[in-house]
């Protein structure tokens, strides 16, 4: 028979949906993880407790919408009530709600949160969007959970302040985004068609384009941090065409570039270098951005490691000459372990 996995709403009493209770209303073998008093009354039933095993055969599993939806994904194989995807935005829906009361909550009892506005939260936006990315360049699951939460709430409680000026709430701006998102991808909610990720985002920035009148570089922030900026004006350019045909070509661009470096040491050249990095990593199809952080990642612990080694062998990486330093770096970037033990020639 299976298991049939039962969605009860948000968790307040009042909010069931009428088809939970005329499921339990036949059921004949309920079971539960704890729930609160307010809920169980409503249920009209005591259902058994749900141990860590599986649950029985047969019986009705219910559980707010959000611990429902876990329920579903540690039993992939169980029938639920609604639907899947329903549960799935339901328990969504319950969560970010719960976010959201959180944010208006801390406006009125916090005096630190009180006393913010949208320009003194947004360097904590643009920090929080910092450790996202770096976070997702170390790979740790449980790490970009944390900070792309911290980075939700940013969003959350910067749409509580607009919703205080009496403009958009954080419903509305859901809403309208996914509206614009649909918009932007006719390619798969229209007739479009765009080949690969190169021919979406070219379908993207011309459908901006469009949407909003403006030129090439429409509405491009000043503001954005330099990798960012160059990397968002040189899609925006593809977008009509104009970029290499290949990575190739790109990396030809940046010999050229270095070459000019060479000859003429200074700003200018430096930066049509670094913009032609840019669009290298591009045509790999590389966030300029991601690797930047992670080669300075890659330098920092191998720094670290060398000065780690040269105390090992009874000297101060930081009053060693700097040829010195450079061979217990080399040591470190090598893997050479053993330099604890020999020092550098």
């Amino acid at each position: 028979m299976g298991v049939t996995i039962v969605g009860l709403g948000p968790g307040d009493p009042d909010a069931v949906p009428a088809a939970a209770i005329a499921a339990l209303a036949g059921a004949e073998r309920v079971v539960a993880p704890p729930l609160p008093h307010g809920l169980l009354a409503v249920l009209g039933c005591v259902p058994e407790p749900l141990g860590d095993g599986p649950p029985p055969d047969g019986a009705l599993l219910v559980a707010p919408d959000l611990a429902a939806h876990r329920l579903a994904r540690r039993l992939p194989h169980a029938a639920t009530l609604p639907d899947r995807g329903a549960l799935r935005d339901r328990a969504i829906g319950a969560a970010v709600a719960r976010l959201a009361r959180v944010g208006a909550h801390l406006r009125v009892h916090c005096p630190w949160d009180r006393e913010q506005t949208a320009a003194t939260i947004v360097p904590h936006t643009v920090e929080e969007a910092f450790e996202v990315a770096e976070a997702v360049g170390s790979g740790d699951a449980v790490r970009q959970a944390d900070e792309i939460g911290d980075l939700l709430f940013q969003s959350v409680f910067l749409a509580q302040l607009l919703e205080e000026a009496g403009e958009h709430d954080l419903g509305q701006i859901a809403d309208e985004h996914s509206d614009k998102l649909i918009s932007r991808h006719p390619h798969v909610y229209g007739d479009a068609v765009a080949e690969g990720a190169g021919g979406v985002r070219d379908l993207w920035e011309r459908n901006k384009r469009d949407a909003r009148g403006g030129g090439i570089f429409h509405e491009l922030p000043a503001g954005l941090p330099a990798l960012a900026y160059a990397t968002k004006a040189q899609r925006r350019a593809a977008s009509v065409g104009f970029e290499f045909a290949a990575a190739a070509d790109a990396l030809a661009k940046l010999d050229e570039e270095v070459a000019e470096l060479r000859a003429d040491p200074g700003q200018d050249e430096l930066g049509d270098v670094l913009f032609a990095c840019v669009a290298v990593a591009r045509g790999l199809k590389v966030d300029p951005e991601i690797a930047v952080r992670l080669a300075a990642q890659r330098f920092r612990e191998r720094v670290e490691l060398a000065e780690a080694l040269a105390a090992g062998a009874g000297q101060a990486f930081t009053e060693l000459a700097p040829a010195a330093q450079l061979a217990w770096y080399a040591r470190a970037k090598d893997g050479a372990r053993d330099a604890v033990r020999h020092g550098p020639e």
